[in-house]
């Protein structure tokens, strides 16, 4: 098991549907045998440019440890969610 650090921005949208698809990443780490460590949402902040015709997004860091195929799937979920504006999961230096 590895530690990741799991960081994605959400489309401005009502609160209710930026916790589904937030829901929905965390449930993927966890059916897959990853556990969440830590949970930090850092709310809606302004982006530095437009992506997808949004000058806003909500941003979600996940700190996770989980076995690479397990981050591997959460990522190809994200590539294809339309409401996640960017990604990035980098392996974490902790150990």
């Amino acid at each position: 098991m590895r530690k990741y650090e799991v960081i994605f921005i959400v489309k401005p949208m009502e609160e209710e549907a930026t916790n589904a698809v937030i829901d929905k990443f965390t449930k993927i780490i966890t059916e897959n045998g990853g556990t969440i460590d830590k949970e930090d949402r850092w709310g809606k902040k302004r982006l530095a440019y437009e992506i997808k015709d949004c000058t806003e997004g909500f941003y979600e860091l996940l700190y996770v440890t989980a076995e690479p195929a397990c981050v591997a799937e959460c990522e190809r979920v994200m590539k294809i969610t339309d409401d996640v504006l960017k990604h990035m999961i980098v392996k974490s230096e902790e150990n």
